[in-house]
Parts: C-alpha cells; sequence; structure tokens
C-alpha cells in the first residue's frame, strides 16, 4: 500500500475539503452535510486554527479526507477519520488510526475515539486496535486506549 500522509490543511483544500463533507453518506452520522460556507467555516476553524483540530489525510497528492487528532483531557488525544467514499473498506481508517495513536504515544498520551452507536465500523476498528469502551458521554460511546497499549 502506498504511504499516507498526514499534514495541516492549508486554504487550498477546500473544494476538495467539501466534496467530501457535503456528501451525505459521510455525513451520516456526524452533521448534516455541509454547504460551500460550512466547510469554509470548518476549515477555518478546525483545520487552520492554532493548534489545528483536525489535519489533512492524502494519498499520491489526493486529499482522501481529514484526521481529527487533539486534546481529549489532560491524559489523551482524541483521534478519528472522516474520509471520502472511495476510501472506505480499504483499510485507511485502520492504517490512519496506528498512525495516530503512535503520535499520541510519542506526546506521552493515551488515545480516545468517540462515535455514536450505530457507527459500528467506528466501534470495529476501536476494538481491534485494543481500545476499550468507557462509556457514554452526551451520547457518543467513548473507547480508550489503555497506556502503554
Amino acid at each position: 500500500m502506498k504511504d499516507l500522509t498526514i499534514r495541516r490543511l492549508r486554504p487550498s483544500d477546500a473544494e476538495a475539503l467539501y466534496r467530501i463533507l457535503s456528501d451525505r453518506q459521510v455525513m451520516r452520522y456526524l452533521e448534516p452535510p455541509y454547504d460551500r460556507l460550512q466547510t469554509e467555516q470548518f476549515l477555518r476553524e478546525a483545520g487552520l486554527a492554532e493548534p489545528p483540530l483536525v489535519y489533512g489525510t492524502e494519498e499520491d497528492g489526493r486529499l482522501l479526507g481529514y484526521v481529527i487528532y487533539h486534546a481529549y483531557d489532560p491524559d489523551s488525544m482524541e483521534l478519528g477519520w472522516v474520509l471520502s467514499p472511495d476510501c472506505w473498506g480499504k483499510g485507511y481508517a485502520s492504517r490512519l488510526t496506528d498512525r495516530l495513536v503512535e503520535l499520541a504515544h510519542r506526546a506521552g498520551k493515551t488515545a480516545v475515539i468517540e462515535c455514536v452507536p450505530e457507527q459500528t465500523v467506528t466501534r470495529y476498528i476501536a476494538e481491534k486496535k485494543g481500545f476499550a469502551y468507557v462509556g457514554r458521554t452526551g451520547g457518543l460511546e467513548v473507547y480508550r486506549l489503555p497506556p502503554n497499549e
């Protein structure tokens, strides 16, 4: 498999990001699909923020989506992914999870994944990667990776 790049989002990513965030399948468990204005606001407030809350992920110069990587609490980083549907079922989320867990561990943190109960694929990946279900917060299921996993 080709190497995935995790990088800072750029203003020039707005169009590719819009194609992803305006897709009903992609946004099914998140929010209603975004229009261009909402996409640009998300890019400014989450991707171009200091520090960013999300980062772009690409392969061969093509933006595949974004990853969530930011402080969850003093000891943990929240991680996740939002990918274009043509990336689904190809192992991208699993590979990105491994990379983000590695980043968290290098920062001396553990990792947390949140998802709505209906996100069965996210739950599956979390459990496969050793995350343990710890309960619900605000309607979201919370999975935490034990330290040094």
